[in-house]
Formats: structure tokens, C-alpha cells, sequence
């Protein structure tokens, strides 16, 4: 497989990025010992779309799920996961607006105090 860094990633065409997706498809696919017709049947797509897609050529992102699906390479999602992140400020803010005492009901009713 290719050996690029994640900054060459950027400097990549849209074609190059499509070939290397071709691939990567094609390279799973290869090393499970699965035909074009075999994944493409489970897949439910065509035969000439997968071919389509190992070349790197125009191919519908629902094409794509549906192969990644079929050939087990869903874990790839991962890279797409989102956390909402709090910044320090709001992390802050509300640690200030959590309790720091507690006073049972109790004492507070019975503690009269003489002034």
C-alpha cells in the first residue's frame, strides 16, 4: 500500500485520493480471496460499479459503505467519530456551580444561633 504521511494526504488530487481508495478496496478484497463477483453480489451492487470503485473511478458513497460493509472494513469509520470538546473557560464555569457544602436539614433547624 502506499506510505504517505497524513500531510501528503492534503496535497493529493481528488483522483489520486480515489485511486488510493480503489486500492485499498481492491487490496482487502485480494487478501480475504474474494472475486469481484463474490463482493459485489453481497454487496448488492454490480460487478462493473466494484470494478469502478478498485480504479479509483466515480462511485457513490452508498457504493462505498456498502463494500467497506461487505468486505468487514467498517472500523475505517472510526477516523470520521466526533467528541464535543469543553473549552477550559466553560469547564470552569462549571465547576464553579457545583456544590462544595452540604448541610443536613437536620443541624440547620436545630443550630439557632443567639444573635
Amino acid at each position: 500500500m502506499n506510505d504517505l504521511s497524513y500531510k501528503d494526504w492534503n496535497s493529493l488530487s481528488d483522483l489520486a485520493l480515489s485511486k488510493s481508495i480503489g486500492a485499498f478496496v481492491k487490496h482487502h478484497r485480494m487478501r480475504q480471496h474474494k472475486t469481484q463477483n463474490e463482493i459485489a453480489s453481497n454487496a448488492g451492487i454490480s460487478r462493473s460499479t466494484l470494478s469502478l470503485l478498485e480504479r479509483g473511478e466515480a462511485v457513490t458513497l452508498a457504493t462505498l459503505i456498502k463494500t467497506l460493509r461487505t468486505l468487514n472494513l467498517l472500523y475505517v469509520m472510526d477516523v470520521f467519530k466526533t467528541q464535543e470538546q469543553i473549552s477550559p473557560i466553560e469547564l470552569g464555569k462549571i465547576d464553579q456551580k457545583k456544590r462544595k457544602r452540604v448541610r443536613s436539614k437536620e443541624s440547620s433547624l436545630n443550630d439557632k444561633s443567639d444573635w
